[in-house]
């Protein structure tokens, strides 16, 4: 809770919720109070049985060993030598006592852990999946049928045909299922129904790492690491040199920001790149998308966060590195969408195709029997 409300600090403060957050975070503390006064009194009260099992033992042995001292039978040394063995034998069921509750602990977190390693999972490769070196960027979706939540689709016979090479700009209202579409392509997640298609091969023949080899992801919630601006960039090509990420962040028009930190390149970025204002994160992400080099772009909403100079700047640089690789731009900008050879608009889990060429639309509209309930969307609700 207390990661939580520090991560979210600004938004207490500008919403003026200071003492509800404290007041949540001492009912979680008392909680949590309870819970360890609970703990420590199982414990004492273990221990406390444990020594009053010894300490029963131990008077019992010493009122038998004096009645045998007396008689005769059992010398006053023997007597305390029996006690000594006693007291040797009671002390390991102490420690055993004390250590129970800990160890009671660690064997939930073990369980807890293995549970989760022996989960298994979404999605893994197949025994004879391929390899694949390069794709050449063609895509196809088969009446592709996709849902979070049983009973609750979000993509609904999804069907359509890309040349490699194509750009294709994805519209449409909020969670009609836009960045599902990369998600299934990424396969973070297998199709319910349906099948998607790279280079006429669904995509559950290639080995995983392999085709996630084959897309470079910009995505909207720009994610940095707590690194150094450069160290961000390379993440897409660990091996890359300095004068190939500076090419990048060139290219994605960040260079002359990066250059004019005290620390350049090597500026750490915070916590999810806290530091960093939106957009230069955004920018940054972006950078680390121009330097993988893969045949493929997948492009959520890469210019939600700048100012129209900015994005100007951005779209130019898109615009030559999506030259003769397949492209999917998600956007709600009408702007980077004149860059696309064809849009495709989703309403409800279904798909329309804006024609802008007539070849491409031949190209998106081929393999797609079912259209949705407009043959042809208006541009004005295309732009909506």
């Amino acid at each position: 809770m207390v990661q939580e409300v520090l991560s979210g600090l600004r938004v207490v403060k500008a919403f003026g919720q200071e003492g509800r957050e404290c007041d949540r975070f001492l009912r979680q503390s008392h909680a949590g109070m309870r819970a360890r006064l609970r703990l420590l009194l199982a414990e004492g009260g273990q221990d406390l049985v444990v020594r009053l099992t010894t300490a029963v033992a131990t008077a019992a042995v010493l009122y038998v060993g004096v009645g045998h001292v007396r008689s005769g039978a059992l010398t006053a040394g023997s007597l305390l030598l029996v006690l000594g063995y006693l007291a040797q034998l009671f002390d390991p069921l102490k420690t055993i006592s004390r250590k129970a509750t800990g160890l009671q602990a660690h064997l939930a977190g073990a369980e807890r852990a293995f549970a989760l390693l022996d989960r298994a999972p979404d999605v893994e490769d197949r025994p004879d999946a391929r390899p694949l070196d390069r794709a050449a960027g063609a895509l196809t979706f088969r009446d592709v049928g996709f849902g979070y939540d049983k009973g609750r689709p979000v993509l609904r016979g999804a069907s359509f045909t890309l040349r490699p090479g194509t750009r294709l700009g994805v519209v449409g209202a909020t969670g009609a299922g836009k960045t599902t579409l990369i998600n299934l392509l990424m396969r973070f997640y297998d199709p319910d129904c349906g099948q998607i298609l790279l280079d006429g091969l669904d995509l559950r023949g290639y080995r995983l790492a392999d085709l996630r080899g084959q897309f470079t992801v910009a995505l909207q919630d720009a994610v940095l690491f707590s690194a150094g601006i450069a160290e961000n960039i390379a993440y897409a090509r660990p091996g890359a040199g300095r004068e190939e990420v500076e090419a990048a962040a060139r290219a994605a028009r960040i260079h002359d920001f990066i250059a004019g930190l005290p620390d350049g390149y090597d500026t750490r970025v915070g916590e999810r790149g806290l530091r960093l204002s939106g957009g230069e994160r955004q920018r940054i992400a972006l950078a680390r998308a121009f330097l993988k080099n893969a045949p493929i772009l997948l492009l959520d909403e890469p210019t939600s966060a700048v100012d129209a100079a900015t994005e100007a700047d951005i779209l130019e640089a898109m615009g030559r590195l999506m030259t003769g690789r397949t492209t999917i731009l998600i956007t709600h900008r009408m702007t980077p969408l004149s860059a696309c050879d064809a849009i495709l608009v989703l309403d409800q889990g279904r798909l329309d195709a804006l024609r802008k060429d007539d070849a491409t639309s031949k190209s998106l509209t081929e393999d797609r029997p079912h259209m949705g309930r407009h043959e042809r969307p208006d541009p004005g609700a295309t732009a909506a």
